[in-house]
């Protein structure tokens, strides 16, 4: 439990007052946000407002990460693990896609920042290096950080990609790899549409997941085999890097609530994704996500219909995607729209961490 407050700690300290450092950077250098002509007209006035705010969130879960890991081995308790790691490793690898985008944006004076292909390609490869080192670095009783079995609170046994020859079953487990993690890490983005909204719904998300793996390293099948108890590779590194998830986002927000002073530009909003994807799948939760993360599921969910219905009928279904635009446009204030979205998050984040304890209960045999 110290490691997770470490973690959580330090991630907020870093994240709160190195985002101020970063504002003044970029607005001395005259660096910032352009805005969407067709978007909200109230957005108009962010125009030129700092971003790349990401910096301080992946500096503060790294730094966290690594000092609660530090002060792990120094007192002879677990220290950085596989899981840990690769799950770090595609946070701060989309992470360093969405730094090119924003970069590319910012300094190049390229408005569209990395095109489609080269953005979708590097996705692809941090997906596919995650993909095949997630199911290496078995532990001592054969577990690897991740599975080949589709997965919702446990493993789902009767859904496996590994599947006839083991060509074909990795090829199989690598594409919906990357389906994962390019959904969550676009789904993020999507939502980071008003002030502190992917900042306060990942904080929710993030702290969800910290209770999870708590309860997973507290009820595992590594030390006394019980009924009920998971078989997760390295939950309290897990529960580490999920703390350190909240302090990052947490302390961010602090500078990114209306009026924003910062944005988390793609270099934030890609990483987070990738950090909410890898969480799902090292922690063998990957559809109970879909329900801890609904507000994000929602938010891209918005644009597929908004696609779809314009394609089909050459109307729009909502007055603008992603659906909190909608809700602007339709006269809400962006204050307003912002707190009643994090409310939903917090109410799935909620729903999702009693789905899972209830399934325990059932599954320990004290639901009875």
């Amino acid at each position: 439990m110290t490691q997770i407050i470490i973690a959580g700690a330090v991630s907020f300290l870093v994240a709160i007052f190195l985002t101020p450092v970063l504002i003044r950077y970029f607005a001395n250098a005259g660096k910032g946000q352009e805005i969407r002509e067709d978007g909200p007209q109230s957005h108009l006035r962010k125009r030129g407002t700092p971003t790349m705010g990401g910096i301080a969130i992946l500096a503060g879960i790294t730094l966290g990460y690594v000092v609660a890991g530090a002060y792990g081995l120094t007192t002879g308790h677990d220290g950085f693990t596989a899981s840990g790691l690769l799950v770090l490793f595609l946070t701060l690898g989309l992470g360093a896609v969405g730094f090119a985008d924003d970069f590319i944006k910012l300094f190049k004076s390229r408005n569209l920042g990395l095109n489609k292909t080269a953005k979708l390609v590097s996705q692809l490869a941090v997906a596919i290096i995650f993909g095949l080192l997630v199911l290496q670095f078995p532990d001592d009783n054969g577990l690897t950080p991740g599975s080949t079995h589709l997965s919702f609170v446990r493993d789902i046994d009767t859904i496996d990609f590994q599947v006839g020859p083991a060509v074909v079953g990795t090829v199989l487990f690598l594409v919906f790899m990357f389906i994962l993690i390019a959904a969550w890490s676009n789904a993020v983005n999507l939502t980071d549409g008003l002030d502190g909204l992917a900042a306060g719904t990942t904080a929710f998300v993030m702290g969800g997941y910290a209770i999870i793996t708590f309860w997973q390293f507290r009820n595992s099948c590594t030390g006394t085999y019980s009924a009920g108890c998971y078989e997760v590779r390295d939950p309290l590194d897990l529960a580490i890097l999920a703390a350190a998830g909240v302090g990052g986002c947490l302390g961010f927000l602090w500078w990114n609530a209306a009026p924003a002073k910062i944005f988390m530009g793609d270099t934030g909003s890609l990483a987070l994704g990738g950090l909410v994807a890898g969480l799902s799948v090292t922690t063998r939760t990957e559809l109970l996500m879909i329900i801890v993360g609904a507000l994000f599921v929602i938010e891209v969910a918005s644009v597929a219909i908004q696609i779809v219905v314009f394609r089909t009928t050459g109307k729009r279904f909502f007055r603008m995607a992603p659906i909190h635009h909608h809700f602007e446009n339709g006269g809400w204030p962006e204050t307003s729209v912002v707190v009643r979205f994090w409310l939903l998050a917090g109410m799935a984040a909620i729903a999702g961490v009693a789905l899972f304890y209830g399934e325990w209960l059932l599954a320990s045999g004290m639901g009875r």
